[in-house]
């Protein structure tokens, strides 16, 4: 495909900020805050607030954000990490007393401390510019007066009205308004959010007028203040979850106060003349840096779009998310096994294992000469039963049954301002369906425990304190030192495969970034989802129906079972570039749905 190739709307181009977002109404926000003289980390946060409002489905207050940023005064990309860990009474031996051999997807024994709102307070109180309520006065606005609700919104609320009828009722009483599911469109408020967050600043604003001061106070007020308490009083709460059964919670408000967001260092690997950058081995980061040094090893790839290019990067991928499932966690060995996985020499060795048809098995590596172990669980008679082949609806990523359990709901944030700051921020967990709307706060916890194993010994088994392996997984590029591009996507299990297809389409291939995003996309669905109830589907590789008969009947024909998705339907990514030399800002934002966007001048 050449560079200049149709694309659906243009790659924008300016020197003075550019925000791409999966919502429009969260753009706006973060252009806003650039336009008034804030800098990128102020306007991420903006987006980001904004997007638990108009993005209810996908994320909340009560969820979880991986943050990639690079500064001008420190161009080293470097993570912040906003992923809550389990409670100090989560164990294995919790779960198997109340006969469970999986995290619930959806409850309270599936919540983790929220660290979404501690990160992006962080964040702001490390290199934003602007007081609290000039990045929160949108997300303000949009709760109190309203905003048009988007179709996915009004979609997850259909699929899940009945649960909250019948046991959620705190819930009912914020999505249903007037006892019914709110039309595509119609102006949605959420009050009691919007009153959590005015309290927010009010307790802030006493602190004085230091802006670190007023920062410093709304963080104790969350997570050792009123909405620690809230949630501490709640968790004690029996709730109805999708084992059809009701538990309690496991969270409590010391959990909270003892959690604080850290900054860490970024795995990474030289592709191209780039340089990759993604979060340690607690997220999934690492398989993209895996992927993309597979492919480097397998030479040159085969031409865009052709079946032979399909086949290898899906059986690279099945590769990488097998080492993901032996080696990856919030764990010491896994951290320790990094070094090995992501070496040349063992890239090479498994990317031998590539041949012309489709591999049907979880074939991790031995890193080290390390001997690889996957969930015994993966092997058992409920997932066998819950593994085959996917169904029409099922290659749809983004889903949620009527009992509440969701898989792939994500949203994406990316900035860059004129000053040279970038940032790629994956914000996600606290889903309206996940757990009951909190009285009072107007938001619910997450559900991210489910993806711990509850397995002893393996790198993600549960553990008190310990943070889940998550999906979550933004991305930044540097060239020659210098933080060039931020990108990332929603999409669960997905994410790093998208990503990869961005990677090869704007560095390999050369396709500017909304022509990259605009490419058409595919999945591989053979590794073990990271969801409850942890379901693979061996062949099935899920592709745009924008391939054409020859390239399907080939990829059959190589033992793959093509599962036709809509023409776009795959993926929501969003991108943003600088040039160091002439500061150049670009961005790019998916068409997909018709709900993100870039903006910027």
């Amino acid at each position: 495909m050449p560079t200049d190739a149709f694309t659906t709307r243009p790659e924008l181009a300016g020197t003075f900020g550019m925000v791409a977002s999966t919502h429009y109404l969260a753009t706006a926000a973060g252009m806003a805050v650039l336009e008034r003289g804030g800098n990128a980390f102020d306007a991420a946060a903006a987006t980001a607030f904004a997007l638990h409002v108009v993005e209810p489905h996908l994320n909340g207050p009560g969820g979880d954000v991986p943050i990639i940023l690079a500064t001008a005064a420190d161009p080293a990309p470097r993570v912040l990490c906003g992923q809550g860990p389990s409670a100090a009474a989560a164990s294995i031996g919790r779960f198997e007393a109340l006969g469970l051999t999986l995290v619930p997807g959806s409850g309270q024994l599936a919540a983790v401390v929220p660290g979404a709102v501690g990160a992006w307070l962080t964040l702001l109180r490390d290199h934003g510019t602007l007081p609290l309520r000039d990045v929160l006065e949108y997300a303000i606005g949009y709760a109190e007066r309203g905003h048009p609700v988007v179709a996915g919104v009004v979609g997850t609320i259909n699929a899940v009205a009945g649960l909250f009828r019948e046991h959620w009722t705190d819930s009912a009483a914020q999505w249903l308004p007037d006892g019914r599911v709110p039309r595509p469109h119609e102006l949605l408020r959420l009050p009691a959010l919007a009153a959590t967050y005015r309290r927010l600043l009010s307790e802030a604003q006493a602190a004085g007028a230091d802006r670190e001061a007023q920062l410093d106070a709304a963080y104790r007020a969350w997570y050792e203040g009123f909405v620690a308490e809230a949630i501490d009083a709640f968790a004690a709460r029996e709730v109805h979850d999708e084992t059809g059964r009701a538990h309690r919670g496991l969270l409590t408000g010391a959990d909270l106060a003892a959690w604080r967001p850290s900054y860490e260092p970024t795995l990474s690997l030289d592709w191209r003349g780039v340089t990759v950058h993604k979060a340690g081995p607690w997220s999934q980061g690492p398989v993209l840096l895996q992927q993309l040094g597979m492919l480097d090893a397998l030479g040159e790839l085969p031409p865009h779009g052709s079946a032979e290019r399909i086949h290898r990067v899906v059986e690279v991928a099945k590769l990488a998310f097998a080492d993901r499932e032996a080696y990856y966690g919030d764990d010491p060995e896994a951290y320790a096994a990094m070094a090995d996985l992501l070496d040349p020499g063992y890239l090479e060795a498994r990317a031998g294992l590539v041949g012309e048809s489709a591999s049907e098995q979880l074939r991790p590596g031995s890193a080290g000469g390390r001997a690889p172990r996957l969930p015994e669980f993966l092997s058992s008679p409920e997932a066998l039963a819950a593994s085959g082949e996917l169904t029409d609806a099922m290659a749809q990523v983004e889903q949620v049954d009527a009992r509440g359990r969701a898989r792939g709901d994500t949203c994406h944030i990316d900035v860059a301002d004129r000053w040279g700051n970038l940032v790629s921020a994956t914000p996600s967990g606290g889903w309206l369906q996940s757990n009951p709307t909190i009285p009072g706060l107007g938001f619910c916890l997450g559900s991210r425990a489910q993806m711990f194993w509850l397995e002893p010994g393996l790198p993600s088994s549960l553990a008190p304190g310990k943070r889940p392996r998550t999906t979550l997984s933004p991305s930044m590029l540097s060239r020659d030192g210098e933080p060039v591009v931020s990108f990332g996507t929603p999409g669960g299990d997905q994410q790093d495969q998208w990503q990869l297809l961005f990677v090869l389409n704007h560095v390999g291939d050369g396709m500017n970034l909304q022509a990259a995003i605009d490419a058409p996309a595919w999945h591989s669905s053979a590794m073990p989802a990271s969801f409850a109830p942890r379901q693979r589907a061996p062949r099935d590789l899920v592709i745009e129906e924008r391939f054409g008969e020859p390239v399907l009947a080939a990829l059959a024909e190589r033992g793959h079972r093509p599962v036709r998705s809509g023409a776009w339907s795959l993926g929501r990514l969003s991108a943003v570039s600088r040039d160091p030399a002439t500061g150049v800002l670009r961005a790019g934002a998916n068409p997909r749905a018709m709900q993100g966007y870039a903006a910027g001048r």
